[in-house]
């Protein structure tokens, strides 16, 4: 389902061990909105909700939940640092466009209707 790359992990175990939680996961999330229909969003959760998956990777759990799921099947979290800081994302194979800021993508389906601006310069 979702993959992470190495330098995720290793990112998220040290966040996690650093919050004094590494027993919490990363919730994967999409919810609609954003300027390109649907957008991600990404938590730190203390245990798994009823219908979850859960994908355990190298000692470190993604929570994902089943309206997620359907939009983030094959999809790999990067931890990229950049000039202006580092951070998750999210590399979405069922994204056919997405955002500049890459916090929002559209499938081709009918997210374009609930798009929004998201402010990121698009």
């Amino acid at each position: 389902m979702i993959t992470m790359t190495p330098e995720a992990i290793t990112q998220l175990k040290d966040f996690l061990t650093e919050q004094g939680t590494p027993e919490h996961a990363l919730r994967v999330f999409v919810a609609p909105g954003g300027c390109s229909g649907l957008q991600y969003g990404m938590t730190i959760d203390e245990a798994s909700d009823e219908g979850d998956e859960i994908i355990e990777t190298n000692g470190v759990k993604v929570l994902v939940d089943n309206f997620s799921a359907m939009y983030l099947e094959g999809a790999e979290i990067d931890f990229v640092n950049s000039l202006m800081g580092g951070g998750f994302t999210v590399r979405n194979p069922n994204a056919v466009a997405s955002c500049s800021c890459g916090h929002s993508f559209d499938t081709g389906d009918d997210a374009a209707a609930t798009a929004q601006g998201c402010g990121c310069g698009d």
